[in-house]
């Protein structure tokens, strides 16, 4: 049986970035820049008013208060008709273009304007006042953003401003979740004897959305080996495969099995880890376009999906997506209380934290919430991360160091 390390490093091994696509700049916030992109033109594209006022020369203004004549009003959108004239003002618009001779703008609240004249108040003025020059912000052929980076909407409205209309991305990642078991009924209905509604299908599905991930989720599927043959060869088609149930030791754990039968290679089945211990991770056969399906076969208890999700699946995407793979992402945190752990498993126990900072580079103090084993998803609710324990006998100390898995 696999150490957690070592299970993580056969998931990363058989993990690969997804091909690049060229999509859409509107549908790809979130996603992986698969190559650099180059501003097409000059941003501003001209002087820009960056207020509203009066462009001016400077060397009209000379011994302030001064009063100039007024020529044309230049508005956003529009184009200066000439240069200004010695002693002339224009009336310009925020983000109108400037005329070629204007080196400055004097904001309308510093100024007395009258019918065909302004009053140029006392006040500092300066070349490039209030005046965004062609250029400043990028030049044509600049790099504006490095492929790698994700695209946040600040970054997808530099590319808009640049006309990037199409970019090319890691693809999005394309992941089913498939829920099986004869006791499950879908969680809007009421379970009959025997029966448990069907919870972690949404948890993991909302687990794949907060990264922006969509996910095809399949019906129940029963304990029955056709039924899973043909939901799980549907599934198969898709990058990430989630299945939730069957990978332990009863007579009904039919996933392995069956997913075998589909061609999918398995890498390793249960890990040291608690909960989550029955964990299957295997590879679905080779494709052409696409690297082969991520299989993971998750416990059905639904703190053994999530930590298995948080510790194993959750860095395989990153991988897919184009990121480095972030590890086990577990930080220190010191225990508010005496632990005594005798088991030879990688232990996540649902904590609190009590003492956020002690001072804003500190680590947090956690204590465990009351917790009743794998399927008390309640106890998850009440604390905001694992406290982690070895794999090996110990003890813990209050105010020992001990490893933490923040839950966001």
């Amino acid at each position: 049986m696999l150490r957690v390390p070592e299970a993580l490093a056969r998931v990363l091994e058989h993990a690969a970035p997804l091909p690049v696509a060229e999509r859409p700049l509107e549908n790809c916030l979130g996603r992986r820049l698969a190559a650099d992109v180059w501003a097409d033109a000059d941003q501003p594209p001209f002087d820009k008013a960056l207020v509203d006022g009066f462009a001016v020369r400077c060397e009209d203004l000379e011994g302030l208060p001064k009063r100039l004549r007024l020529g044309e009003t230049i508005l956003a959108g529009q184009v200066p008709s000439r240069p200004l004239a010695p002693g002339e003002a224009a009336t310009i618009m925020t983000g109108a273009p400037l005329p070629s001779n204007a080196d400055a703008v004097v904001m309308v609240e510093r100024t007395a304007p009258g019918f065909d004249s302004v009053e140029i108040l006392e006040q500092a003025i300066k070349p490039g006042m209030n005046r965004l020059p062609r250029g400043r912000v990028y030049r044509a052929g600049d790099r504006l953003l490095e492929g790698g980076v994700e695209l946040t909407p600040a970054r997808m409205g530099l590319l808009a401003a640049a006309g990037a209309s199409r970019v090319r991305i890691v693809d999005w990642t394309r992941s089913a979740v498939v829920p099986t078991g004869d006791e499950l009924v879908d969680f809007r209905e009421v379970p009959g004897p025997g029966r448990i509604r069907n919870s972690n299908a949404l948890m993991l599905e909302t687990l794949l959305a907060r990264r922006g991930l969509a996910s095809w989720t399949s019906p129940i599927l029963r304990d029955e080996a056709d039924v899973l043959r043909n939901g799980l060869k549907r599934a198969l088609e898709l990058d990430v495969v989630l299945v939730i149930g069957g990978v332990s030791a009863g007579q009904k754990d039919l996933v392995p099995a069956t997913l075998r039968e589909l061609g999918v290679r398995e890498v390793f089945h249960k890990v040291r880890i608690k909960p989550g211990k029955p964990l299957w991770f295997g590879v679905g056969p080779a494709r052409s376009e696409r690297p082969p399906a991520l299989v993971f076969g998750l416990p059905g208890n639904p703190l053994s999906g999530l930590v298995n999700f948080l510790i194993f699946v959750a860095p395989a995407l990153d991988v897919l997506d184009g990121r480095p793979a972030r590890g086990l992402g577990i930080l220190p945190a010191y225990s508010a209380v005496r632990l005594e752990h005798r088991s030879d498993l990688e232990t996540y126990l649902p904590v609190r934290i009590v003492d956020a900072h002690r001072t804003p580079t500190a680590p947090p103090t956690v204590e465990p919430v009351d917790y009743g084993g794998s399927a008390d998803l309640a106890s998850v609710v009440r604390a905001d991360g694992f406290l982690v324990l070895p794999d090996r006998e110990t003890t813990v100390e209050p105010g020992e160091i001990v490893g933490f898995l923040p839950l966001d």
